[in-house]
């Protein structure tokens, strides 16, 4: 079952309608905390065009929304300028607070973590992952290398929201920093931002 299209239907009173790129994470939320709910996936390649995005989870919601008590669109604004949430309000959808995935992972919002280096290139562990199969081919740089410096101009620094502490994982982000010619800082921020994001809009906290 590929990662960006991960499905696990049981037939329960919610849904969660994930992003590709937080769909590991979510299951395992979901799993620890016994929530009775059915995962539908977006591709997570659809970011690099937002109006996907809008289109995917606004055909996903028309097929759910009379077959669920509860449907949480697991996503931030992710570049759509808004039009995400008309979409959601139309449907009983709900989607947890944030500009973005970076700042549910992070706990906190998106001006507060670019606020300390405004030109941050972030990275995830799903980023790091994939960044040749995702990244590299989608900007062409796997074609053309030399176009970092037009993708990437104006950055100062790579900041990983490591979700895993796994060696492996950090050697692959430190090459994609040394590819990008800029510091890598990594930060541990666990899945607590996201699940705490996720509980009050599933629990009603």
């Amino acid at each position: 079952m590929k990662h960006d299209t991960e499905i696990e239907h049981r037939q329960a009173q919610a849904a969660m309608v994930v992003c590709g790129a937080l769909g590991r994470e979510v299951r395992d939320i979901v799993r620890r905390r016994g929530w009775e709910v059915d995962l539908f996936g977006i591709p997570a390649d659809y970011h690099l065009y937002p109006d996907r995005i809008v289109e995917a989870v606004d055909e996903k919601l028309a097929e759910l929304n009379e077959r669920y008590e509860q449907i949480v669109v697991v996503y931030g604004d992710c570049g759509t300028a808004g039009a995400l949430d008309r979409v959601l309000a139309r449907y009983k959808a709900v989607r947890p607070v944030g500009p973005h995935c970076y700042a549910m992972f992070a706990g906190c919002s998106l001006d507060q973590l670019t606020g300390q280096i405004p030109e941050t290139y972030f990275l995830t562990d799903y980023l790091v992952r994939h960044w040749h199969e995702t990244v590299m081919p989608a900007m062409g740089l796997d074609r053309r290398p030399e176009l970092k410096n037009l993708c990437f101009r104006g950055f100062r620094r790579v900041l990983y929201l490591r979700q895993v502490p796994e060696t492996n994982l950090e050697e692959k982000a430190q090459e994609i920093a040394d590819f990008l010619e800029l510091p890598l800082e990594v930060w541990d921020v666990g899945l607590s931002g996201l699940e705490n994001r996720l509980a009050r809009v599933m629990e009603g906290g």
